[in-house]
């Protein structure tokens, strides 16, 4: 790989962060030191994105902790969202049949796993829309979820931004690799946790292909943009950015993929870089 680093690169039009893992710290915050160089790069006129495996109803804690609205890839790029207006501005979406066969080869090869659908409205808490739908067999991998219990038939009754295989035994990159060699270009599969849940979306949609769309809109070349991550569903952003960096705790797809490795995200790892082109003078030294 011919490594690139914040160094070479000339100031960014676009920086894209991932939220979990990568922002945010280990408490789910917003550092001061994040919000400050995110915030000086904002008013130097350079686009922030978010680009996250989370639902645009999961995105009103980030924002409050940035302190502005940025627009938002969403979904792992199924959905493009602005938490400003509260506005859904496009969707990707798996359609009914396509979710049913991948509902019944799930269960073939992985026996024992729960399914659930990830659905988004016209807003983040669209009401009209069960947003999380998951079936009985579904053992979630967070704490709190905000699901609607459905039989496992009405989990494939309505088109959907992603859906969701668990099974807690198992890990993510092995549950990949058998679903990868049944449904080839049919759909993209990805994981951003290795305790046994996968993430699939409709074909080609990634967080890539979000931030293109947004790049194509705003006038805006991936080789000017930067992107943050930590997990195999960041590495298509950080290949396709100009400076793709990974964190330093990062899944070894992501680092791989990467140009560039910083701190982890206790250590402030996105701001050390933006540091470089935004200094925010000793206070952080």
């Amino acid at each position: 790989m011919d490594w690139v680093t914040a160094s070479q690169m000339p100031k960014p039009k676009l920086v894209a962060s991932d939220v979990d893992g990568t922002l945010i710290d280990p408490f789910e915050r917003v550092t001061a030191r994040t919000r400050d160089v995110v915030a000086a790069l904002v008013a130097d006129g350079v686009q922030f994105v978010l680009a996250t495996g989370r639902p645009p109803r999961w995105i009103a804690p980030v924002v409050a902790g940035l302190g502005f609205a940025p627009l938002c890839v969403c979904g792992n790029g199924a959905v493009l969202y602005d938490p400003e207006t509260d506005r859904v501005l496009s969707t990707t979406v798996l359609d009914v049949p396509t979710l049913a066969w991948l509902a019944d080869l799930a269960e073939k090869v992985l026996p024992g796993c729960g399914l659930a659908a990830e659905r988004v409205g016209a807003s983040a808490q669209d009401a009209a829309t069960p947003q999380f739908v998951s079936s009985p067999e579904y053992v979630h991998a967070w704490l709190n979820p905000d699901d609607t219990a459905v039989a496992r038939d009405e989990v494939i009754a309505s088109p959907a931004i992603k859906m969701l295989i668990r099974l807690p035994e198992a890990s993510s990159g092995d549950m990949a690799a058998t679903l990868a060699g049944h449904i080839g270009d049919r759909a993209d599969i990805t994981y951003s946790t290795d305790h046994g849940l996968v993430e699939i979306s409709a074909p080609g949609v990634t967080k890539a292909h979000g931030l293109r769309i947004i790049g194509e809109r705003l006038g805006i070349d991936p080789a000017d943009m930067v992107a943050f991550g930590d997990m195999p569903n960041d590495v298509p952003m950080l290949r396709m950015a100009g400076l793709g960096v990974a964190m330093g705790h990062a899944h070894p797809e992501a680092i791989a993929a990467a140009d560039e490795v910083t701190g982890t995200n206790s250590e402030d790892g996105v701001a050390r870089v933006l540091e470089r082109w935004w200094p925010q003078g000793d206070s952080y030294r």
